[in-house]
């Protein structure tokens, strides 16, 4: 036998065992739980949409996708979290517009790059937001609203889910385009700022209408307008901004899924698959919409151009609008 043909054979017989290894591996993924991290707390957009798409991977995977709560410094805690666990694939980020895109620009020192420590998945949700104010409140509409502040500039308070936040910065977009001045007051998650304002301890709230709406069907909360060009179809008779005045203001949250840097790619590429499918089942659209939140779909590769892109545009905000944590 020449030592060149059994080379050869030997060659060959280890390529075809790492082919059959990996494809083995591909097919067996997931073999344990896997964690979703959430950097914002129970009851947040970012929380309800990540549950309900962690069902729907449980029920489709044939493992339990857990849902770890791990809020602080809007949303980059959680981010952090996940930016240095294992990239095995059995750690992900249901994250959203400011962990990846306004937090770089706002908090002074992030132990996580954006663009360098995530293997984004893909997109999955839109979020329209809405100013409210309590039931009880004198200022009934957004007119209302225009005219106290101007007569008492900074008397009134809004609320955000925190310091950087997308809740925070539309607001001061707002400010920045009309001339209001209002005073903030960052709470740590949505359900903490929405029981203040419903207790009257702060005038209004920019945020989710996702987060918002069960307070907004029981009557405890006001919507004053919402902050995309259409009408939202869950608050058909609520005014945009836009209709209002403040001329073509549309601003909103993405959330989206990305795992640690490092994570092969056929367990990225596998999930992708999967929450895009998961994205046209009616039975996920169904509770996705009725939330108030709007299907986006895209592949890992576009997901990654897509944080880029964001990131040049709330960037600019930021500078524009001299945001910073207080």
């Amino acid at each position: 036998m020449s030592q060149p043909g059994f080379l050869l054979r030997v060659l060959c017989a280890l390529s075809c065992c790492l082919t059959a290894a990996h494809a083995q591996d591909n097919a067996a993924w997931p073999t344990k739980p896997v964690t979703f991290v959430v950097g914002f707390p129970p009851g947040t957009a970012t929380d309800s949409v990540g549950r309900v798409l962690a069902e729907r991977f449980s029920t489709r995977l044939g493992q339990s996708f857990v849902i770890d709560n791990k809020p602080g410094q809007g949303g980059s805690v959680g981010a952090a979290a996940a930016a240095k666990a294992r990239p095995d694939g059995y750690t992900f980020v249901v994250s959203a517009t400011a962990p990846m895109s306004i937090n770089p620009y706002v908090y002074p020192k992030l132990s996580y790059d954006p663009m360098k420590d995530f293997a984004p998945v893909g997109i999955h949700t839109w979020l329209p937001y809405a100013i409210v104010v309590n039931a009880n409140s004198k200022l009934n509409t957004y007119a209302d609203l225009r005219a106290a502040a101007a007569a008492d500039p900074g008397k009134l308070t809004y609320a955000s889910i925190g310091n950087g936040t997308t809740s925070h910065l539309i607001m001061l977009l707002l400010q920045q385009r009309t001339n209001l001045k209002l005073t903030h007051v960052p709470y740590r998650g949505s359900a903490q700022a929405q029981t203040d304002l419903i207790g009257g301890q702060v005038d209004m709230t920019f945020d989710t209408v996702v987060s918002m709406l069960p307070h907004i069907k029981s009557g405890k909360l006001r919507p004053l307008a919402v902050s995309t060009l259409k009408r939202s179809p869950l608050l058909p008779d609520v005014p945009t901004l836009h209709e209002l005045g403040v001329s073509n203001f549309e601003v909103g949250a993405w959330l989206g899924l990305l795992a640690p840097a490092g994570t092969p790619k056929y367990i990225v590429d596998k999930l992708n698959q999967e929450l895009n499918m998961a994205l046209d089942d009616e039975a996920v659209k169904t509770k996705l919409t009725a939330m108030g939140s709007e299907i986006l779909k895209n592949s890992p590769e576009e997901f990654s151009a897509f944080i880029r892109s964001e990131n040049e545009r709330w960037s600019k905000l930021v500078r524009e609008t001299g945001a910073k944590v207080d």
